[in-house]
């Protein structure tokens, strides 16, 4: 399913269908709350930002005169120069303004979309190309890489961004400006990739290259164009494919975010061509790191790779966990599963990961977001600058918090499912309804929903029963109408619809732990699906400090000594020790030494230590 809407453009080519469809965006209100004020923050800084500087390297390498100075960091720094992402940020850009727009309808981001692409088109015409890219050696780099020639850096994968956010663009802003420069950079890429062998082709593909799998698969659902279909699927990486096809968990040591976006091609490759190999292949990678190589958050990896599990104690308190990209990516790919195959499970881990990877990722403060979000006890999280850092984590980061509306709700022809507590309305035009929903989730375990209709509508309302979750009721105008003791499931209130009802959802959250089979002593606190984290105070740190440049100084930054409170006792049985705080979601534990230590969820933390994981210590006589 294309980004963010429902139906953004009609396709022209068939595909498999979907039991589930996404509403469009322009169809789902945030209300006040949390989500609301991250989305805002974005926005913010999406308008600081200057389209002409981001522009800078592409004019360039066509021949044309630069308007204004180049961005930093990624973009533009030696330092960063053999990775070759310079142009990543502007795709990433355009997918944020077109996902702002689409959730706005602000006529800035439109305005923004179609001058870039507008200047692309200038690059493609004065270069004679359809490639349009901003690498120091220009279009040599990637004529290099098709021959075979040894490369430093990653081509494909900056182009991707840029092949995205074009098609973004078009399908959620409409620009038609950007829908001719895509077409015309896809079949470039037809044209520059046609010599190679398939075993040629799987040679290239050993070097990361995004989602291009994805891409070429939305562009034959937009166009039709065989050759699209036909280039999505060479670009699947086979090598990684096929051992996922057979059940076989290979993932050890591989990099991780290299991975998460070629699966999730794979999906749309599948739901393009209805060969089932693919799907096979991305539901048992979701199962596989979702279940078992995740941390509590929805997060996985250490220093952006993945590892054995069974040394699990070896890389947990790493500062270079859980790199943020790949939980947007990941969140992908539980969207695309879910619209498949609606199982709460899927939903569960959305929620888990928004909340614990997503919102905990962006400073509340600045809107900058983070890179890794690891779990070193005393460490904190860092951001990167408005703009010297431009990491890809900066460019995930601009798309994440303008698109938090695209999974509350689904739906099919009888059914609207609420997955998502969080305050906000969706208007089902088909049906002559909206659905109000009004909550304080997470620090009140109750959701209140209230139907708007022109006329009565018979609609099968699914409301999402959490696994953290022991029992769901469900009230319709204030009586009993449902009750549920399947966690991770969904209850079914299916009837004709007044204008006016009302439902309300009422959940149960209570303190838990959770630990890895390989380290059962190493243990994280959590509330219904929030992880909690001790919030250990500044020592040692000045006003700033967690606003950083070099995302490979993580662990490096801020690293004094602090001490970090000791936790002991059995580890299955602490949950009973933690005790309700003063403030809502605000929680105490005592320390080995008796002194509290004051827990609080972990996407409320900002510029403070903090500790997730604890190594539990056996309870003294």
């Amino acid at each position: 399913m294309l980004p963010g809407s429902a139906a953004a453009a009609a396709p022209v080519a068939e595909v498999m269908p979907a039991r589930l469809k996404p509403f469009d965006m322009a169809d789902v209100t945030l209300a006040e709350g949390p989500f609301l004020h991250a989305q805002r923050m974005t926005e913010a800084y999406l308008l600081r930002l200057q389209p002409d500087r981001m522009l800078h390297n592409f004019r360039v390498n066509a021949g044309l005169k630069p308007k204004a100075p180049v961005y930093g960091g990624w973009e533009s720094e030696p330092i960063w120069a053999e990775i070759n992402c310079h142009g990543h940020t502007l795709g990433h850009y355009l997918s944020a303004c077109a996902l702002a727009y689409r959730s706005t309808k602000d006529k800035r981001y439109k305005q923004r979309i179609d001058y870039i692409a507008t200047e692309l088109a200038a690059c493609q015409t004065a270069a004679g190309s359809g490639l349009v890219c901003a690498f120091p050696d220009g279009a040599a780099l990637l004529a290099a890489h098709i021959r075979g020639d040894k490369i430093t850096g990653v081509p494909w994968y900056t182009l991707h961004k840029v092949y995205a956010g074009l098609r973004d663009g078009a399908l959620l802003a409409d620009s038609g400006a950007s829908r001719d420069v895509l077409i015309r950079l896809a079949d470039w890429g037809v044209v520059a990739t046609r010599p190679l062998s398939d075993a040629q082709f799987e040679t290239m593909l050993a070097t990361e290259h995004g989602g291009m799998n994805e891409i070429y698969a939305d562009l034959y659902v937009m166009t039709g164009k065989e050759d699209y279909r036909t280039l999505s699927q060479r670009f699947s990486h086979k090598a990684v494919m096929d051992p996922l096809v057979k059940g076989r968990d290979l993932l050890d040591g591989m990099h991780a975010n290299t991975q998460v976006p070629k699966i999730v091609g794979f999906q749309r490759v599948y739901e393009v061509t209805g060969d089932d190999r693919y799907a096979k292949a991305a539901s048992f990678f979701f199962r596989t790191v979702a279940h078992t190589r995740s941390f509590a958050t929805g997060g996985h990896g250490d220093n952006e790779h993945f590892f054995a599990m069974a040394d699990f104690d070896k890389h947990v308190f790493s500062a270079k966990g859980s790199e943020t990209c790949c939980q947007h990516n990941m969140l992908k790919l539980a969207r695309m599963l879910f619209m498949q195959d609606p199982q709460a499970d899927y939903a569960d881990y959305y929620e888990r990961t928004l909340y614990n990877g997503i919102l905990a990722s962006q400073d509340p403060d600045s809107g900058m977001a983070t890179y890794f979000q690891g779990a070193r006890p005393g460490y904190m999280k860092l951001y990167h600058t408005p703009e010297d850092s431009f990491w890809c984590c900066t460019g995930t980061g601009m798309e994440n918090h303008v698109k938090y509306r695209d999974s509350i709700y689904f739906h099919d022809d009888r059914s609207l499912y609420v997955n998502l507590f969080v305050p906000s309305a969706v208007v089902w035009t088909e049906k002559g309804a909206e659905l109000v929903q009004r909550t304080t989730f997470p620090e009140t375990p109750t959701t209140c929903l209230q139907w708007k209709l022109r006329a009565p509508a018979e609609i099968a309302l699914q409301l999402r029963h959490p696994r953290w979750c022991r029992t769901a009721v469900v009230l319709v105008n204030g009586l009993e109408a449902a009750r549920s003791a399947n966690p991770g499931s969904y209850v079914e209130v299916a009837r004709t619809w007044r204008d006016g009802d009302r439902v309300e959802l009422r959940l149960e959250m209570e303190p838990a732990v959770e630990s890895a089979p390989a380290a059962p002593d190493i243990v994280t606190f959590t509330y219904g699906p929030i992880v909690l984290a001790g919030a250990l105070g500044r020592e040692g740190l000045a006003p700033g400090a967690d606003i950083i440049v070099n995302e490979r100084k993580y662990g490096e930054y801020n690293k004094g000594d602090v001490a970090v409170p000791t936790i002991a006792g059995d580890p299955q049985q602490l949950a009973r020790q933690v005790k309700p705080g003063a403030k809502p979601l605000e929680f105490t534990i005592a320390a080995a030494d008796g002194a509290p230590v004051r827990l609080v969820p972990y996407h409320s933390i900002a510029h403070e230590r903090y500790a997730t994981y604890w190594r539990v210590k056996p309870a003294t006589a």
